[in-house]
């Protein structure tokens, strides 16, 4: 199925999702999993085979490319696309895409012989698709157009610049990396060596997401020494971790919950809970866009910790925390020209900007952080990371457009 303005788009998102490349959090290595290095690997050929140069893996696992000025302009900012080729923690083997063209915006779509189907009634969003063609799962799996929709997209650019010479730009940086799902592929990513003005990281969602604000993220571990005894004689002897664990998340309110929460509300919210009465541990999630708010929810944590080490007369409830990224509206608020290039553009092509607070974070959190400005586009998903996932091909070949955009309007003084 081949898209009239950019003809490998579609096919190259197809190609991309039938490779499972999901990113190991208990990893000890950089990337985490062979399976995101032997794409990457595979992805490096594809670069240098459409005819990007200096093609080079970096000691983090990242894929840069550069296309070189052919405009004669050395005013022209040097810009970079960005994404990210790992998928979340869900089913991301064996993915087989269903392609349901001209779709009517109200019919429910049959995800395989899965039994789940993309209902309109429990995903409204879909009614903004009359006359698309939608790509989805067949409902065991996921479909990873986070990220592999921005990879095709960014990548199809690419081509369509170099297949197409009398296009002027300026000098281009692209960069496809491991590791974003489990929050650490950014971590050393080398802005020296990208060497650009500003950059996007093509990772959002619906047509028009332009998010230049994110979460505050930690990670916090909370782990609990019981003391476990016979039931039956257990009064005023045992400690049971399990309840301890109840107990501490009792404590948070009930009401700051991802549930409960939107717009710039912050949250805990708990993600596992494991253990017996001699031991437990309970792992968190914490986010806030403000930096004051986010630094005391993480000492909520250490306050109730406290409090309970006091009431056992030991320390039995010790919190780990580990600050993951910030909000990188707290750089890019003092210098906004890529975001403003990018709504620029978006308005060109009669896409209207929503400009709102990533409730998550991106590659581009840490990269602004490590001083290379690098807010996020759209990159067409919906429903991502599970089995209701699906993106339009109308909405990613919207995204390429935008790319190409961003590049043409960068050159106006």
């Amino acid at each position: 199925m081949a898209n009239e303005k950019y003809p490998e788009l579609t096919k190259r998102f197809l190609k991309y999702v039938a490779v499972d490349t999901q990113s190991d959090e208990f990893s000890q290595t950089v990337p985490s999993s062979n399976k995101e290095v032997a794409f990457l690997a595979d992805l490096a050929t594809e670069l240098k085979t459409i005819g990007l140069e200096n093609v080079r893996t970096m000691s983090d696992g990242y894929v840069f490319a550069e296309l070189k000025s052919n405009n004669n302009d050395d005013t022209t900012p040097t810009i970079g696309f960005i994404s990210h080729v790992d998928t979340a923690d869900f089913n991301g083997a064996g993915i087989k895409p269903q392609i349901i063209e001209n779709y009517d915006g109200k019919s429910s779509i049959k995800l395989g012989d899965s039994g789940y189907e993309l209902n309109p009634n429990e995903f409204p969003s879909l009614t903004k698709y009359a006359g698309h063609t939608l790509i989805t799962t067949d409902g065991t799996t996921l479909l990873g157009s986070d990220d592999k929709a921005g990879v095709a997209e960014i990548i199809s650019a690419a081509q369509h610049l170099i297949a197409h010479p009398e296009i002027l730009h300026g000098q281009l940086r692209f960069a496809f990396g491991p590791d974003e799902e489990i929050g650490i592929g950014a971590d050393n990513f080398n802005t020296a060596a990208f060497d650009a003005d500003f950059a996007y990281t093509v990772d959002g969602g619906p047509a028009g997401e332009l998010e230049w604000e994110t979460f505050s993220a930690a990670a916090a571990t909370i782990d609990i020494q019981g003391r476990n005894v016979h039931p039956g004689t257990a009064k005023d002897t045992m400690i049971n971790a399990i309840q301890v664990a109840f107990d501490f998340h009792s404590q948070l309110p009930e009401n700051e919950r991802p549930e409960h929460t939107a717009g710039r509300e912050g949250f805990w919210h708990v993600i596992s809970i494991e253990g017996n009465p001699e031991s437990a541990q309970l792992r968190y999630i914490v986010r806030d866009h403000d930096r004051a708010k986010f630094e005391e929810r993480k000492q909520k944590l250490l306050d109730i910790a406290k409090q309970f080490n006091m009431k056992f007369g030991q320390e039995r409830v010790t919190v780990t925390l580990k600050d993951q990224y910030y909000n990188m509206g707290e750089i890019l608020k003092d210098d906004m020209r890529s975001v403003d290039l990018a709504e620029k553009a978006m308005r060109s092509l009669d896409i209207e900007p929503i400009i709102e607070p990533v409730r998550g974070g991106t590659d581009g959190s840490k990269i602004t952080f490590l001083g290379l400005p690098t807010p996020n586009l759209f990159a067409g998903g919906e429903n991502m990371h599970g089995r209701f996932e699906y993106v339009s091909t109308t909405v990613m070949t919207q995204a390429t457009d935008t790319i190409l955009k961003i590049i043409a309007l960068a050159q106006e003084k």
